[in-house]
């Protein structure tokens, strides 16, 4: 595949999703590296939906630490249970926040940020990272996102 993302023109976010799917399984098919393939799933996500800020955490000795993404700088380091991406590790479940100023300890890397999805990446039954995706826009994010989303990073 190329490493090039062809997007509709015009498209609503659910025909960018479809038409980003098989484009995406095809970047990451035979690619085992989990970094370069978190960092493409970053830039493709951020190029198709111009959202604030996209990367993953991955968890190492008991935290998330900083892995690839794209945006501005951002926390390196997040315990579990801490903030929507901590509690995304600790539930297991995809976290949907669409005004993070009234997540109950919410981790504020940057006051831009104004909604927030995180999705745990899993390898068989453990939880290995999270995908963390900002908006500086409220509510920018709803199940249509976290069904996608969750497809995309089952691939890992």
């Amino acid at each position: 595949m190329t490493e090039e993302i062809n997007l509709p023109n015009n498209a609503n976010k659910e025909e960018i999703y479809k038409a980003l799917l098989p484009q995406v399984k095809a970047l990451l098919s035979g690619e085992e590296d989990l970094v370069a393939n978190m960092a493409n799933m970053s830039a493709v996500l951020k190029e198709a939906f111009g959202f604030f800020w996209v990367g993953f955490y991955i968890i190492k000795k008991g935290e998330l630490v900083l892995g690839p993404f794209q945006g501005p700088v951002a926390c390196t380091r997040i315990q579990k249970g801490k903030g929507v991406c901590g509690q995304a590790w600790e539930t297991g479940e995809t976290q949907v926040v669409p005004d993070v100023n009234a997540f109950p300890g919410h981790i504020a890397c940057s006051a831009s940020s104004q909604s927030e999805i995180v999705v745990p990446v899993s390898k068989g039954n453990e939880i290995i990272a999270v995908l963390d995706i900002d908006s500086d826009q409220l509510d920018a994010f709803d199940a249509m996102d976290q069904k996608y989303l969750e497809v995309m990073v089952g691939w890992f």
